[in-house]
């Protein structure tokens, strides 16, 4: 198959809060990671912070020297309001708080222009009580198109991920956000392969190749039916050279991160333990897949 691709493997940074930047940019590339996906928080590149330009140029010397790729992230808890998980969202309802979120949306594109990133990855938060679905599909719509404009000055796509509880959850929410958009070239999409374990109506490796056209970034662990929880590999239910294989051969040649936030506390195991079980599975896909 022209179009398969070797896997390129990150681990996300909120999976290593207890490390400090530079130490958990070493770990990684010790370890054999391709890259980063690197979550902007107050830990790790705070991007509320004086001085974020001359700290990004840093970090981008760090990830060059080391030979690291990196991908935004824009899910950390707190960075915004050291009180309320994940606020405010795109979908609050007073317009000063979606337009904090917004700005950390175009801060967070400028970061990854700035560092190369191969995306900037975000999503809808949770829709707020007492606000109808219309509404809140209009507050996205709105909030997201000024970083879309930004984005494709940029030329760094927005990679929207559907996440359980969320206003969108599935990818097909994730299409009618398209739809309602216009079908924007910088709108893509982030898959979370544990969330469509989790709740989609299709298998994982089956979400992957409907997502195909749209991937722009991949989040990886183990999941089960039904429940929001990310586990290590092997914990779950996922089968995972299947998922691979089908990444494989999508052409994808982002990075495909290891998301488990959970687990800093245990950050540099679970990154080795993470990157072993990947090689593993993708060399079991490799031996099943057809030639090329």
């Amino acid at each position: 198959m022209s179009g398969r691709q070797r896997l390129r493997l990150g681990y996300g940074t909120n999976g290593l809060t207890d490390l400090r930047l530079d130490d958990a940019l070493g770990l990684l590339a010790d370890l054999g990671y391709d890259g980063v996906g690197l979550t902007l928080d107050h830990m790790h590149l705070d991007p509320l912070a004086p001085g974020l330009a001359a700290r990004t140029a840093r970090v981008t010397r760090r990830l060059d020297a080391l030979g690291l790729t990196a991908t935004v992230e824009t899910g950390a808890r707190y960075v915004l309001d050291p009180r309320r998980k994940h606020g405010p969202s795109l979908l609050d309802a007073d317009p000063p708080a979606r337009a904090a979120r917004v700005r950390l949306l175009l801060t967070a594109v400028r970061v990854a222009a700035d560092l190369g990133a191969h995306a900037v990855h975000c999503f809808s938060g949770v829709t707020p009580p007492g606000t109808d679905d219309t509404a809140a599909w209009r507050r996205l719509t709105e909030a997201l198109a000024p970083v879309l404009d930004a984005a494709a000055d940029a030329g760094v796509p927005l990679a929207i991920e559907p996440e359980p509880g969320h206003l969108l959850a599935t990818l097909d929410d994730f299409h009618r956000l398209r739809a309602a958009l216009g079908d924007p070239a910088p709108l893509g999409l982030t898959l979370d392969i544990g969330h469509c374990q989790c709740l989609e109506a299709a298998p994982p490796a089956a979400c992957v190749r409907a997502a195909a056209p749209w991937l722009r970034h991949v989040q990886i662990e183990d999941m089960r039916r039904g429940v929001h929880e990310h586990l290590p590999f092997g914990e779950g239910e996922i089968d995972f050279p299947p998922v691979l294989d089908a990444l494989a051969a999508t052409g994808y040649q982002g990075l495909t991160v290891v998301e488990l936030p959970r687990h800093s506390h245990a950050g540099p195991q679970r990154a080795a333990e993470s990157i072993a079980f990947l090689r593993d599975a993708a060399a079991a896909a490799a031996k099943g897949a057809p030639a090329c």
